[in-house]
Parts: structure tokens; sequence; C-alpha cells
């Protein structure tokens, strides 16, 4: 197979080796060998999108004996290779296709919330791995707001349990909020003088906090070496210490039977006379193809699958696939992300290291004391050089001599951010522009505005953070108001047709043979970073999804 260099993010990735053999993202210059189905050939499963969602259900369905084929927009890299320890250089780990974002808080998409690559944004992402607080999964009728899941927090214990195993999390020996649970598969790891910082202002501030979990190892695993603080974390980890999509339930999938095709834009589910759907259109070296299934997955997460969803309608489905309840795009919540920093006369050297070693949960699990529904965790912080001149040049207006004199601190400085819940509402959407993108596909208008609830949690986090800084002694502490990082909804789950999009097991309502598994079907969004959930979620999908199966029922 050749592929132009243009079309392989700067003339560094080759996706399959001469025999078809898949690479190995384990090792330098190995490769494993990968089976291939034909087009015309109806697999049990096609799955759109391989991050946290797709490439765990990949790796469920294929061990359980289905065949199924993954397909990714973005490349297969091989870290140890191709990664380099280089901010720009790493920016061909994001989604940086061209949205159209509005609303009375247009939100900042690319780096900080998505990924193209086989792996998704687990290849760059943080490796925060969080359980969802219990009453979450009921928080309309135990909390009083936003929606309940169609699942109970029980259920998810067990299969938070099984992601954990499976990625090796690195964490506490205890953990100081929700119910007793065993302790990690590898030991926490070291505190780095960020993260010393947060435990400081936890401590004075008369609250717990704890180690991260975190999905990097601390010890060895395999061919993968432990974290060795290089600190590269959100740019693509170089050293395969970080147990990503792309280097745990990825070479799985594939050892179980599973095709990976990457470079392969999705651009239509096809659905017959039947109301069934039978595959996928998607474009591979400027070719428009399709790939016969007997089920479709859509995994593309929480923009990118209602685009496909909506941009997949026919006479049938006129406002597009899934959508009877008129749902697919609605509820978007982009958890919020303020930061609050200060300066230090102790040299911190904060870029050493994952940039969240420690973290609180406190006002997760804390329901007095705020006013406002919902919560939030705050965790050390470690941004690299480029991203910090970004963000005093894009939040403080620094430029010039003002912003030079600002970076001769970096070394000195310490801060904290916050993953923020965001409540559920309709008017926060993504729908069709009339703009094309590269692929002649119409591309993703993100709608969103903050509502008075998300504003005061805000608020808040803002005081709370600062006055931490402030009793541990440091100056010149200023907030970032306005960023946020995940994003889910767009495509729910719950137990009622006319109020969500899927049911419980991911299932569309409308299509029987059509699922949905990523941060999409999420009700609401928790105080934490979503990848543990969404995974847990693939687990017990792939589970339901077998056991279907036995009883005839799929």
């Amino acid at each position: 197979m050749t592929v132009e260099s243009n079309q392989l993010h700067d003339a560094l990735h080759v996706p399959r080796g001469k025999d078809g053999r898949a690479p190995d993202p384990l090792r330098v210059g190995g490769w494993m060998p990968m089976r291939e189905y034909r087009e015309d050939e109806a697999v049990d499963f096609v799955i759109v999108g391989t991050g946290a969602g797709g490439g765990t259900l990949a790796c469920k369905l294929a061990e359980a004996g289905f065949s199924v084929i993954g397909m990714d927009a973005g490349a297969w890299w091989r870290p140890l290779e191709e990664f380099a320890s280089d901010e720009t250089h790493q920016d061909k780990l994001f989604w940086t296709d061209e949205r159209i974002c509005d609303g009375d808080n247009p939100l900042k998409l690319g780096s900080n919330n998505s990924g193209k690559s086989v792996g998704g944004s687990t290849v760059h992402f943080a490796m925060v791995s969080l359980r969802f607080r219990p009453e979450w999964f009921k928080c309309r009728t135990l909390l009083g707001y936003g929606a309940d899941w169609p699942l109970d927090w029980r259920e998810m214990w067990r299969y938070y349990g099984e992601v954990e195993q499976a990625l090796k999390i690195a964490g506490p020996v205890t953990y100081p909020w929700g119910p007793k649970r065993p302790r990690y598969p590898y030991r926490a790891h070291e505190i780095n003088a960020a993260g010393w910082v947060l435990a400081q202002a936890c401590e004075a501030m008369g609250i717990a906090w704890t180690e991260t979990p975190l999905a990097t190892i601390s010890a060895p695993r395999g061919r993968a070496h432990p974290c060795v603080y290089r600190g590269f974390c959100v740019t693509g980890c170089a050293t395969n210490a970080k147990q990503s999509a792309l280097v745990t339930w990825i070479p799985r999938a594939v050892t179980a039977g599973a095709e990976i095709r990457d470079l392969a834009m999705v651009g239509r589910i096809e659905v017959n006379d039947a109301g069934l759907a039978t595959g996928v259109h998607y474009q591979r070296e400027g070719q428009w193809r399709f790939q016969r299934a007997r089920n479709v997955v859509v995994a593309g997460y929480a923009i990118e699958t209602p685009r496909l969803l909506l941009n997949s309608a026919t006479d049938r489905y006129p406002d597009g696939l899934a959508n009877s309840s008129g749902l697919v795009g609605r509820n978007l919540m982009a958890q919020t992300n303020q930061g609050v920093y200060g300066v230090f006369d102790d040299e911190i050297r904060w870029y050493k290291g994952p940039p969240s070693l420690t973290l609180t949960e406190h006002w997760n699990y804390t329901d007095t004391g705020k006013d406002f529904f919902g919560g939030y965790a705050f965790m050390a912080q470690g941004p690299l050089p480029q991203a910090w001149v970004s963000t005093q040049a894009g939040n403080r207006g620094l430029w010039g001599e003002a912003l030079l004199r600002e970076m001769q601190q970096y070394n000195h400085q310490a801060g904290f951010k916050i993953v923020g819940e965001t409540l559920p509402q309709e008017r926060n959407r993504v729908t069709l522009a009339d703009e094309k993108d590269q692929y002649g596909l119409p591309v993703a208008r993100v709608t969103y505005s903050l509502c008075d609830n998300d504003k005061a949690l805000v608020k808040h986090s803002i005081d709370f953070m600062s006055r931490g800084l402030d009793a541990i002694g440091a100056r010149d502490i200023w907030a970032e108001e306005d960023d946020t990082c995940h994003l889910n909804g767009t495509a729910r789950m719950g137990d009622d047709p006319a109020t969500s999009v899927v049911n419980a097991d991911c299932r569309s309502w409308d299509i029987r043979n059509l699922w949905i598994c990523d941060g999409s079907v999420f009700p609401t969004v928790g105080g934490v970073n979503p990848s543990l959930t969404i995974q847990a979620i693939a687990c017990r999908t792939g589970d339901r999804i077998r056991q279907l199966a036995a009883l005839g029922e799929l």
C-alpha cells in the first residue's frame, strides 16, 4: 500500500507493513499480525472511533469471538519511534479539523478535548483516572439536579475495577472518598514539588487530598517502562508508560482477531429499507469505500458522533439516525477547567513529572457550603513552556517584554485547575453547518452557553483555590477564568425512548443494530475526568452484547 506523505501527518506514519501486519506500539520496529476483512464481507461489528469507548469495545467484542473492524480518521502511531519531546510536533495527535463554535460561551476546541489517532484522545490525555461519585448515577433522584443514569453504581464499580486492572492504574493505597475499594494495581507515583503545593494548600484549608490515580505505570509492565517524569504527558508519551487505548485495548483487540483501519474517515452510515444499518461509507487513500456490517457502533465522541448520525439522515430518518427523541446533538456538556496560579520563592519546576500528581475531590463529595448543584475536583498542574506562554498571552494579554518577564518566573510558579461539572442543557448542542470539510461533509456547528449554576460553580472554585494558594504564601495570584476541557453528552442513555437516544446497553432505541459507545451517552458529566467511566461503560456494553447474542437477541 502506498500513501502520499501529505496524507500521513508529517510523513511519519506507515499504516501497515508490506505483509499486512499492524504496527506494534510497544516496541521500536515491531509488528504484529492483523487479520484483514473484505469490504464485501459483512463483519459482526464496525466501530467508528478507537478511543476510550471504541478501542475498549473492540477489544471486548473481539475477545468474545465477534468479527470486528475499528476505524479511525487518524493515524496509527508507534510512540517509541514517532513521538518527540516537542509541543508543536505533537499537534498531529489533536483533532483540529474545522468546526464552527457559537453561543454565549463559544468553546475553544482542539488539543484540550479530542484526538485524531488510533487510541483517540487517550493518546494525549492527562491520565487522571477517577470513578464517578455513586450518587451521580441517580443525581436527579438523590441530589435534585440533572438526569438519572439507567445504570446502578454497584455494577459500574465492578467495571471500574476491570478497567483499573487492565490499565494497571497507579494510585494511593486507600482513597479518601466514596465506598471502600481494593488498592490500585500499581503504587502511586512519587509526588513532585507542584503536587506538594496542592497538598499543603489542602491541609491549610482543612480538606483531604491524595495522590492522583493515573493511567501511567509506576513500575515495569512487560515491554513498557515506568514513567520517567519527562513531563510531555498531554502531548503523547514517548516511553509507553502511559496506558492509553493505543497500547492496552488495541493490541488485545488485534491479537483477538480485530482489524484496525487507520486514516479512515467515516462519513455516513448506510441504512436499508427495513430501517437497519448495513455498513459505513468511509474515505481512505482519497477514495470513498463501503464496509458491510451486521452492526454499527459509533464511538466518535461528543461532536463527531452526533455529526455522523445527523449526516446519515435518510427519507425514513429525515432528522438523522437514532433521533426520534430529537436529542441527538443536544445536552452537550463541556467540563469547566478554570485555573488559579501563583508565584513562590522556592523553585518548583512544575513541568517535571505527570501534570496532576495530587488532587482533592472535596467539593465532589461535599454538598453543604456551596451555592450550586454538582461538583468539581481540582488538581496540581504542570504546563509545558509553550502551553504556558499561550495561557499568559491568551488569558492575561501579555506580549513582548511583559511576557518575557513573566516567563522568567516559570520555574517558581504553581497552581491548580478544576474539572468542573456543568449541567445538561438542550440549547447546548451540535448541529450541521452549511460549510463543508476536506471530505465534502458538513462541518459541525457547536453551540455552547454556561447557565447560572455553571457560573456559580466556576466562581466558587476560583475563590476557594485562590484562598488555598494565599494560605501557603503564594504571591501574584491570578485566575484563568475562561477554559473548558472534556466534552460529553449529545446522545444520552436512559430508560425512556422519548427522553434518550440509547438504552443502558448503549443500543439505539430506533435502530436495533446501531450502537453508541463513548462519552456522548453520558446523561450528566460529573466533576471528574471521564475516560475511566467511558471505558467502564464500554466493558459493560461488550459483556451485554455477548449476553444478548447468547440469548438470540442481538
